[in-house]
């Protein structure tokens, strides 16, 4: 489904977790008439937000059901337990997966008073862990907990302004510049040749100053020859 949006802003889906800020910054930079939009969505609608045109792109966590879609996969993310503060685990820098055998693992993500009061224990993406920073909960790496993976989806036939907008939006998540896109007919000078230009003209001066002798050297040694012709007259 394509966007209904009449209003030309293009919108931007996000999971928790994922910091948007580098590349919407990008875009206002670059794209200053066309407005974003920021959708907040969750896992379990992460795709459901551009099917229905709530969203024209969406970082979201994989996996998921790529039918459909396009998908760009972007970085991974390691696994942290979170804790009480007075857990055992609070105690260590790391654990592994045989360290939480026996450990009330608690199904929701969000359930982080639960988690306070010593309830069980969540496992969760380090950036899920950050977003609920809390003096009662401590977070420590999973070392051999699967990782998990957010990509850059959007629907594979968008069609119309809105491609244009999409091939625009990726090129700036996969780090394209604005410079990258100009044309064949205005390249920039290589940053090596801007470098080496004033020194050539200041070799090429000092070449010159040490090969032809001033003005003032000259009539020096004018004078100085004068000098010695009336001397010797004299005598």
């Amino acid at each position: 489904m394509q966007s209904d949006r009449t209003d030309g802003r293009f919108a931007v889906g996000f999971v928790p977790g994922v910091t948007v800020t580098k590349w919407t910054r990008a875009w206002s930079e670059r794209q200053p008439a066309v407005p974003l939009d920021l959708v907040r969505t969750t896992e379990t609608d992460q795709v459901a937000v551009l099917a229905d045109g709530s969203a024209d792109v969406c970082f979201v966590r994989l996996p998921i059901d790529p039918t459909g879609l396009n998908v760009i996969p972007l970085y991974r993310e390691v696994a942290v337990v979170v804790v009480s503060k007075d857990h055992v685990i609070a105690a260590v820098d790391s654990v592994t997966l045989a360290d939480l055998d026996g450990e009330q693992l608690l199904p929701d993500p969000a359930a982080f008073d639960l988690v306070a009061a010593g309830v069980g224990i969540l496992v969760l993406p380090h950036s899920i862990a950050r977003l609920e920073s809390r003096k009662d909960l401590v977070s420590r790496p999973v070392t051999d907990a699967p990782q998990t993976q957010v990509a850059l989806a959007w629907l594979a036939d968008p069609g119309g302004d809105l491609a244009a907008n999409i091939e625009e939006f990726v090129g700036i998540v996969r780090g394209r510049t604005a410079r990258s896109s100009r044309t064949p007919s205005e390249p920039d000078a290589p940053a090596s040749a801007k470098k080496d230009t004033k020194p050539d003209k200041a070799k090429s001066a000092t070449k010159a100053k040490k090969a032809t002798p001033t003005r003032a050297g000259s009539y020096g040694q004018q004078r100085k020859t004068a000098a010695a012709r009336k001397k010797h007259r004299g005598r």
